[in-house]
């Protein structure tokens, strides 16, 4: 193939640098070389050529040096990354190699007309005058945090100006805005949202790196290096799930029961650069784009730079385009200094996606500018680099030089468009100065989409259920999903329901009621490990439940991305711990609903076996407290149920919930708890629940004590309240089934009344859920108590295998049992 056989890793470009200062260790690889060099000819395969030590124009090819009548002239600028001399020739044999287009169809694509260079010319200079502004704006102290310059990679936004549609899903990273100016999204409020004012597409709540417009589908502006790959991957898949149930966006981007258009050719765009592409979760998202044929445009901007770092000194291979061969997605390469052939190509690339599944399209560019404007750039060769691509790699120069100099424009009119886009820009200026601040108060709305107190039994269901659900389950499939619902509910009245069919029974009442809701779990096809996804697949097919690969943080990631546009998805983990690997994404989907200003609900449900029982026998990495480890995520609500009862009602209130939520049930309870449910009954999600509450005898004698648990906490209470009970206390047993938002009223309430208080807590003595709750009552409930704190917490020690030494680690019924006669019996 013409492409592999170019192999420009970091040692041959660094031995390509030696060369040109006058070391010849390297043969000739079809380079560009310096006359005094190069061989007489280079093989004609090689069609990518590297220019070497000459730049394509001579504006730094030699620098002359006077010093009194001496002259002297010093030797050209060799770029550690050469440019690249890609012609359309070139670009056409990768589109016919790679894409499978025929001569006729590269022949199409090979010419724009003067109208449409002239929208180029215009893309590129918007995105230029808008940045130069921005960065105006920063130093006058208008704009603050982080700002994320794009000056000198301009056509970009033009192919996305050109190719990309106002419907199609675009998913980008903290370097967005000229993105989001070339997606449709309007120059004054990017501006206003830099200069965190309320007219600003997030209300201020964003910021430069959190571009967010519904209108335009321009979702993100996502500040984490490559968490965007899921997230679009999530919105591609939403276009095929609307494909197959029939649904379509309304004006209120809900969905309605309007199929999309037959010939329907939506895509989602996601950009990375180089060096986030070397991230995993590139490999995790083409197996998934090429598994489910997801109309997935990758956008890799090359600037050879990650952050500042040389990227070929931390990347074996900075071919991007070819990492889709493994999985069958085609590449392709093109110049990023040359604005026509980017927009050509983009075209060609776009309409193959549009129309066959995913690719990835590369754009070798410059970045003229450094991170943030502020950033002092001491890594190598990037200073020099930088001076020189402004002087000879400037893509806007390059068209206008070209296309002037070919008489195809005149200046009078690339002037013109000039003026025009100045004074657009100009105006976005004004409309954010004029803009005002947003209130104080909206930070706190801003917290969850939906209110903690809300009645999840009171929100109606979408109406087009019955239709959605007759058009895409057969009967006998129908059948088969309503004698498993039966049996459940059969279980439930006879008291033998566990845990996990509870939650499986309550998923599949939801998925009926709502088609919006999808499903993603690994192992999900056998039902996982506590049958919480069991018959999903089977049910609803593979596009609304999928079984995924073994990375909980790519189907969070996608999951995010459903959840953005459209749909209702329900994650499975077969353990919470591995929601480890899922932070990052964790993170933002508590983030999004507050950094998109409201714009954009964030409803996605997570579930899963976790925490820590006594005589467990997991080890550490089973045994970690990771409620605890995502209490400090703003906009997620916590929750845990101990029974089957509180699973049901839980689960399906959160699968209604318009926020992002995370119900942990208790690993070793998951078959071994069983009883009743409160059919079709949705519990809150901001309260707790009195299991037992101590006799008046107690509390009027001063011994009684309140405790709070919850998971495997909740059994080890109740096999304590015997004994306790049998020496005379007593105990208001209150289970957390909201561990956030706290329920503050329950407490307070049963405090008035013991004045004690033991937390019998499932995670670690340092930033465990004890802490922060008895923290909280300390603050806001000291006059009701009259001991300190009593906390049963887990050590901060990583929990053992052996059971004689998680005895050490992990508390039980017999230390609450110690802890009650202590509160109790002790004098304070």
């Amino acid at each position: 193939k013409l492409f592999d056989k170019m192999k420009f890793s970091s040692v041959a470009l660094g031995l390509l640098a030696c060369t040109a200062h006058g070391f010849n260790l390297i043969p000739n690889f079809g380079l560009k070389h310096s006359p005094s060099t190069a061989p007489s000819t280079a093989p004609s395969a090689y069609n990518v050529l590297v220019t070497a030590s000459a730049a394509p124009t001579t504006s730094l090819n030699a620098a002359t040096l006077k010093k009194g009548s001496d002259e002297k002239t010093e030797e050209a600028f060799v770029p550690m990354r050469p440019p690249i001399d890609l012609e359309w020739d070139d670009i056409g044999k990768q589109l016919k190699e790679s894409f499978g287009y025929s001569d006729k169809d590269v022949e199409a694509y090979s010419k724009l007309s003067k109208e449409e260079l002239l929208e180029t010319y215009e893309a590129m200079q918007l995105a230029r005058l808008f940045e130069n502004a921005c960065n105006q704006q920063y130093m006058g102290g208008k704009i603050r945090g982080f700002m994320h310059l794009d000056n000198g990679q301009e056509s970009i936004p033009a192919l996305v100006s050109d190719s990309v549609r106002r419907t199609d899903k675009k998913y980008s990273y903290y370097r967005e805005h000229t993105h989001a100016l070339a997606s449709g999204v309007d120059p004054g409020a990017v501006m206003a949202e830099l200069m965190m004012k309320e007219g600003g597409t997030c209300k201020g709540a964003g910021g430069s790196m959190h571009i967010f417009d519904p209108e335009t589908y321009f979702q993100g502006g996502w500040a984490l290096v490559s968490e965007q790959l899921p997230y679009a991957a999530g919105a591609a898949k939403s276009i095929l799930q609307d494909r197959v149930l029939g649904l379509s966006d309304g004006d209120d981007f809900k969905k309605r029961d309007v199929a999309p258009p037959k010939d329907d050719d939506r895509i989602s765009v996601v950009f990375i650069g180089e060096g986030g592409s070397q991230n995993g979760r590139m490999a995790e998202v083409l197996n998934s784009a090429a598994k489910d044929n997801l109309p997935l445009l990758i956008l890799v901007i090359d600037n050879g730079r990650a952050i500042n770092t040389f990227t070929p000194d931390i990347a074996t291979n900075s071919d991007v385009y070819k990492q889709g061969a493994h999985y069958g997605v085609p590449g392709i390469l093109v110049n990023g200094e040359n604005a026509e052939d980017v927009v050509k190509a983009g075209r060609a690339t776009v309409d193959y996606v549009r129309k066959n599944g995913p690719a990835i399209l590369q754009v070798h560019t410059y970045r003229f500018n450094g991170p943030p404007p502020a950033d002092p750039e001491h890594e190598r060769g990037r200073k020099d680099e930088k001076k020189w691509a402004r002087a000879s790699q400037d893509p806007i120069k390059i068209f206008e030089q070209k296309f002037t100099s070919e008489g195809v424009v005149t200046d009078e009119e690339l002037a013109a468009i000039k003026k025009k886009v100045q004074k657009q820009v100009k105006e976005a200026v004004e409309f954010a100065d004029a803009s005002p601040m947003p209130p104080v108060e909206l930070a706190k709305e801003l917290e969850f989409p939906d209110a903690p107190d809300t009645d999840y039994n009171l929100k109606t269901p979408p109406a087009f259920a019955a239709e959605v659900n007759e058009r895409t389950i057969s009967k006998e499939k129908m059948d088969t999903i309503q004698e498993h619902i039966a049996n459940l509910r059969a279980k439930s009245d006879a008291g033998e329901i566990t845990i996990g069919d509870a939650i499986n029974l309550a998923i599949h009442e939801e998925m009926l009621r709502d088609p919006t809701t999808t499903m993603h779990a690994e192992d999900l096809q056998a039902g996982s490990s506590y049958d919480i996804p069991k018959l999903t697949q089977q049910t609803y097919g593979q596009t609304r439940a999928a079984d995924e690969i073994i990375d909980e943080g790519h189907f969070i990631g996608k999951a995010l991305g459903e959840g953005m546009n459209g749909y209702r998805p329900i994650v499975e983990l077969m353990n919470t711990n591995f929601g480890i690997y899922g932070m990052a994404e964790l993170s933002s989907a508590g983030n999004t609903f507050a950094t998109t200003g409201g714009k954009f609900d964030m409803p996605m449900t997570i579930i899963g076996a976790g925490g820590t029982a006594p005589n467990q026998s997991l080890g550490a990495e089973h045994s970690q407290p990771f409620h605890a480890y995502v209490m400090g995520i703003p906009g997620l609500k916590i929750g845990t149920a101990a029974s089957p009862a509180a699973a049901y009602g839980i689960t399906k209130s959160m699968i209604r919930d318009n926020g992002p939520t995370f119900l942990f049930a208790p690993v070793k309870m998951m078959k071994e708890a069983k009883g009743s449910v409160d059919l079709d009954k949705c519990l809150p999600l901001n309260k707790a629940a009195l299991l037992n509450e101590a006799s008046d005898e107690a509390v009027n004698g001063g011994k009684a004590v309140t405790v709070l648990t919850y998971l495997h906490g909740v059994k080890e209470a109740e096999i304590s309240l015997e004994a306790i009970q049998e020496e005379g206390l007593d105990i208001d047993l209150i289970e957390l089934r909201s561990l956030k938002p706290l329920d503050k009223e329950t407490i307070r309430k049963s405090l008035a009344r013991t004045h004690k208080l033991a937390i019998l807590d499932e995670s670690t003595y340092s930033g465990g859920v004890g802490a922060t709750i008895s923290a909280i009552i300390s603050e806001e409930m000291f006059d009701e108590l009259d001991a300190p704190v009593k906390r049963l917490c887990m050590d901060d020690a990583p929990v053992p295998y052996a059971s004689s030494m998680e005895k050490a680690v992990v508390k039980r019924s017999s230390d609450l049992i110690d802890a009650v006669a202590e509160l109790v019996m002790k004098q304070h």
